[in-house]
């Protein structure tokens, strides 16, 4: 997962196809679900991007410009729109589940 900290960059990827992680060091959470979340990128969904922001850390204004006050959050887009998020407790189903469609619909079978 490329880690996100400037808000032009947050927002570029916000166009294409991404996956955001808001998260933290100090949450437990956060640092368990992260690599589950980069293997079923890399397994499923090679062509969306997987982005983290550090909201304890250097992303932590950037997190509260974005609305993200408790983690972990989970952000799904496509194409400059949030199709999915995902805040506090949640299953990595549910978050295949959201990005399934669209991403069939965006890359095909990939």
């Amino acid at each position: 997962m490329q880690t996100i900290h400037d808000p032009a960059e947050l927002e570029r990827r916000k166009q294409g196809a991404a996956l955001l992680l808001f998260g933290g060091e100090g949450c437990g959470v956060c640092r368990a679900l992260k690599p589950q979340l980069e293997a079923m990128l890399a397994n499923e969904f090679p062509a969306l991007e997987g982005c983290y922001l550090d909201c304890q850390g250097q992303a932590s204004a950037l997190c509260a410009q974005e609305g993200v006050f408790s983690l972990p959050v989970v952000q799904v887009w496509f194409d400059g729109r949030k199709f999915a998020e995902f805040g506090r407790v949640f299953s990595l189903g549910q978050v295949r589940e959201a990005i399934a469609r669209p991403y069939r619909m965006a890359f095909g079978s990939e």
